[in-house]
């Protein structure tokens, strides 16, 4: 199969696995959620578990060959090889808004090449919405319907920001604070990416703690639809592009992202 075709089969598979695991999560959630802590004080429910097991069945078939970097499975010491190529699956992220009855939760596949996330799935279970992008561009469905999403051209005296419900900081206030913000909407997961990717908002800063898998499918969606995401450091200055693998870096060995900010017009970032 040529490369192309080969990829696109696989970016099926990975949205296939995102629904699939969206699914899961939303039937667990009919049942009493048990709700624990990890290590870092982060819950973590019998939904995280069953919609991880419902993604990675689906890519091992798809894919057995590459290795998958998991969330729950890296809090329980499995954690593969990185220098290749590698799945990043969060199957359910913003647990919090979950277990609180919200919408604003995902399930989450990428595909990591070279450190950069080249396919994305994101998909959003509550409201039957799903997101995608590759070398192809980016698109998002609904009811059965495909259509493609692009960014928008941002208008520099009226910015549209998107925000962490639970992890605002004063850092990311004073990060927008450059910009002219006529409206910062609040929302949870990696729905802030999405809402770039599809030109409904235009920047998202975020000044917090952050993992890959959190980042990944958002990040190759939005770089489909024409966006990026760079690093920030402490002071807001911009650096490089967002990468990732970086467990295999000894100055960060926990799959833990830099601060960072995504734009959907690549003009709000020029210096």
């Amino acid at each position: 199969m040529p490369p192309a075709e080969a990829d696109a089969a696989l970016l099926e598979a990975m949205a296939r696995a995102a629904l699939r695991a969206g699914e899961a999560a939303m039937q667990a959630r009919e049942a009493a959620l048990e709700v624990r802590h990890k290590t870092d004080d982060s819950p973590v429910t019998g939904a995280d578990l069953a919609a991880e097991a419902v993604a990675l069945e689906i890519l091992s078939v798809a894919a057995p060959d590459i290795p998958v970097v998991a969330e729950e499975r890296v809090c329980a010491g499995d954690i593969p090889d990185t220098d290749g190529e590698f799945f990043l699956v969060d199957a359910l992220d913003g647990t919090k808004e979950f277990i609180r009855g919200g919408d604003d939760f995902t399930a989450n596949v990428a595909l990591i090449r070279g450190g950069r996330p080249v396919m994305g799935a994101v998909a959003q279970p509550a409201a039957q919405i799903l997101y995608g992008g590759g070398p192809e561009g980016a698109w998002r469905q609904q009811a059965g319907t495909r259509s493609a999403i692009r960014v928008r051209t941002a208008d520099a005296g009226a910015v549209v920001a998107v925000a962490s419900k639970s992890h605002r900081t004063p850092e990311t206030d004073a990060y927008l604070a450059r910009f002219a913000v006529a409206d910062a909407v609040s929302i949870g997961s990696s729905l802030k990416f999405c809402l770039l990717a599809e030109g409904r908002a235009d920047l998202y800063p975020r000044m917090g703690r952050t993992m890959e898998w959190d980042t990944a499918a958002g990040h190759a969606v939005l770089l489909a639809a024409g966006g990026l995401v760079h690093v920030l450091d402490a002071e807001g200055r911009q650096g490089a592009p967002l990468a990732y693998g970086k467990r295999n870096q000894p100055s960060d060995s926990d799959f833990a992202n830099p601060f960072f900010v995504a734009a959907g017009d690549p003009a709000l970032l020029r210096d």
